[in-house]
């Protein structure tokens, strides 16, 4: 179906609101809503069936919105959201980004985030935490310490490769923050796209991102020194190993064209 709501499995009130290929978190309290990005980049009426969707499952207001990164893809169209009251929250430089871009479809945040912030409402506990470069410079990871469950974005695919993420990203710093994202107090997670059969992640899932990158990292940087980049690794280099993954066909010109930017050209 285009959209589905879904209550994660052993919790009062976490869910998952999934429009098309995109997904975000929200969370119900007794004070009121705690939602995230309103994937509504494409599909203004995203957002609305976003808001409608949360109305079935409480009669709670939306407090606040929080921006997983500064990406359209995932935070344009909140302006039904704004316009019932709600506050929005993103990291620094995600502020920063947006109010230079202008762009007429995404709100601008009303507050930001450095390193880490607590949100409590209705009982509940959000901890926002930033942990350096990854997929963009403005990735927030949100953790329910409660339901050892967190919601990241585009930097963690489940069952899945990178792909059109790598165009911007920080190939060195994305393994870093992996690293500390494992040292980190969860179990599940709530990825920004769906998971392979539609299932959250693991740290097992985390780990495997992080041993893909490091391979695919390596064998680029041996052909790049040997002046293969960018022609020769973008037509002749496979990934076999990685082959039989969902998308490796779409995903594998990203990722080897990003690799050539940093071992063949140091950016």
């Amino acid at each position: 179906p285009p959209f589905a709501t879904t209550k994660v499995d052993g919790t009062d009130n976490v869910y998952v609101f999934r429009y098309g290929g995109a997904q975000a978190m929200f969370v119900v309290t007794k004070e009121g809503v705690i939602a995230t990005d309103p994937i509504g980049y494409g599909r203004p009426q995203a957002a609305t069936t976003y808001l409608e969707e949360i109305k079935k499952v409480t009669n709670q207001s939306v407090r606040y919105v929080i921006y997983s990164h500064h990406h359209f893809d995932h935070i344009a169209g909140g302006k039904p959201f704004k316009d019932a009251g709600a506050t929005f929250i993103a990291h620094k430089r995600a502020k920063e980004r947006l109010e230079q871009l202008k762009d007429p479809h995404t709100v601008i945040p009303d507050e930001t985030v450095d390193n880490d912030r607590t949100i409590t409402l209705g009982g509940t506990t959000l901890e926002l935490t930033y942990l350096g470069l990854n997929h963009s410079d403005s990735t927030l990871v949100m953790r329910l310490p409660a339901e050892k469950i967190i919601f990241t974005v585009d930097w963690l695919p489940v069952g899945s490769l990178p792909g059109r993420g790598m165009i911007d990203s920080y190939p060195l710093e994305w393994e870093d923050s992996i690293k500390k994202v494992l040292a980190m107090d969860w179990e599940r997670l709530i990825p920004g796209h769906p998971g392979a059969g539609g299932r959250l992640g693991t740290k097992k899932d985390a780990q495997d991102v992080l041993t893909f990158l490091q391979e695919v990292s390596a064998e680029v940087k041996k052909a790049a020194h040997e002046g293969k980049c960018w022609d020769a690794v973008e037509k002749e280099m496979k990934l076999p190993k990685y082959a039989s993954m969902p998308g490796y066909e779409q995903a594998l010109p990203f990722i080897l064209r990003r690799y050539c930017g940093l071992w063949g050209r140091g950016t």
